[in-house]
């Protein structure tokens, strides 16, 4: 699959990883919805380096449609509250 850091570009990840990834994810779902901003903050972080560490970047030049996109480092709380569908930011 092809995930998309919005601002950086996109990386080449195995579905094997989605579970670790939707473990995030739904840590990330749980502190939007209590406000908790200091650990908003951690998990966006440890999604974004999870999705760093296990994909391959892809090319500047290679332009393919994204599978997920996910925020940047320092988008807020509201900003990836107007990202969200109803399953988070990665499908289950």
């Amino acid at each position: 699959m092809v995930v998309r850091i919005m601002g950086e570009g996109q990386v080449r990840l195995a579905d094997s990883h989605l579970t670790e990834l939707n473990k995030l994810d739904d840590e990330l779902l749980a502190q939007m919805e209590t406000d908790d901003e200091p650990a908003f903050r951690r998990t966006l972080t440890a999604l974004l380096d999870k999705v760093r560490e296990r994909g391959v970047p892809l090319p500047d030049d290679a332009l393919q449609p994204s599978d997920l996109i996910l925020p940047s480092p320092d988008a807020t709380l509201e900003q990836v509250r107007a990202l969200l569908r109803d399953d988070g930011l990665i499908p289950g």
